[in-house]
């Protein structure tokens, strides 16, 4: 199994859209092998966002990405995971996102789109550790249910 980040970002978590998201993954036959609800401080954001610092609207991010709560997953699947989860939330522009992807779905704004999903499978790694200090390893087990 391979691992990316997935962040909902807070206007995801304030508009209650972590189901809808954490669905979409689900029935795309991912697994959500860990996940935490946190509020993003600005130390976790400079790690997150290490490339961005010192660019113009970095302050903007950080003070978005900090607002309120954001929830943090570890999604997982097939070799080409990252391009999967990426290519389901769209455009980072969310005008050019298409229909039936999260951002195209969902969101209207450039800066607040919803959702981050980590670039390439090296910088899933580097995410992860920021946002889980733990190895995570997850064995899904099916369950039948009977009345």
């Amino acid at each position: 199994m391979n691992q990316t980040l997935v962040l909902c970002k807070p206007d995801a978590v304030e508009r209650g859209l972590i189901g809808k998201i954490i669905s979409r993954f689900e029935e795309k036959g991912l697994i959500i092998s860990s996940m935490r609800m946190l509020t993003i401080t600005p130390e976790i954001a400079s790690l997150h966002y290490a490339e961005h610092v010192g660019k113009p609207f970095y302050d903007d991010l950080v003070a978005f990405i900090g607002r309120s709560q954001a929830v943090a997953m570890v999604v997982e699947g097939p070799e080409d995971t990252w391009q999967i989860v990426r290519q389901m939330m769209g455009a980072t522009n969310a005008a050019e996102a298409e229909p039936g992807t999260i951002r195209g779905d969902y969101s209207a704004l450039f800066t607040e789109n919803l959702v981050h999903g980590s670039d390439s499978a090296e910088s899933a790694q580097r995410e992860i550790s920021i946002f889980f200090s733990q190895a995570i390893h997850f064995s899904r087990v099916d369950c039948t249910f009977s009345n």
